[in-house]
């Protein structure tokens, strides 16, 4: 066998369908586009639309509330961090910031800042610097005999709320 020998098994492929030259192919006049109208010119994308009708997505209510000044924070569970430690990836004697959390690839992509949640069981002494914390977690941390520092500004909204 050679290179110019190679060809398909009959019925494998199919010639493609020339459409528009003349009544004789079945596919003449009309293109298979059916008659006349804005459907049958090309360019044309009519998506929802319900001829001259309220098109479905206007008639269904509106719902929902998207705040434009929420917070995105990047949620680092306990159990992760206690992980990391365990692999040396951070020293648990040093202070832990959000850069710390970065090089050992806990988090990356961080928009806001990071929260830190109470999955996981923690059992070194750390302390830690994030935007935020929930309250599980703070006490998990201080259990453990380590600290969680939050920023100033932070700290002051919750006072008034």
């Amino acid at each position: 066998m050679r290179l110019n020998e190679l060809a398909n098994k009959p019925g494998a492929t199919k010639a493609r369908k020339r459409i528009g030259r003349g009544i004789g192919s079945g596919t003449g006049k009309t293109g298979g586009r059916g008659v006349k109208g804005q459907k049958s010119r090309s360019g044309v994308a009519i998506k929802g639309f319900e001829g001259g009708q309220m098109p479905l997505h206007m008639r269904l209510p509106k719902r929902g509330f998207n705040n434009i000044n929420r917070k995105n924070f990047v949620p680092v569970n306990l159990g992760k961090l206690q992980e990391a430690i365990d692999a040396k990836a951070i020293d648990a004697k040093k202070a832990i910031t959000i850069d710390v959390l970065k090089e050992a690839g806990l988090v990356n992509g961080v928009k806001d800042g990071v929260r830190l949640l109470a999955k996981g069981e923690l059992k070194a002494k750390i302390n830690i610097e994030v935007s935020g914390a929930s309250k599980a977690a703070i006490e998990a941390v201080e259990k453990a005999g380590g600290s969680v520092t939050l920023p100033v500004a932070d700290a002051a909204e919750e006072t008034k709320a």
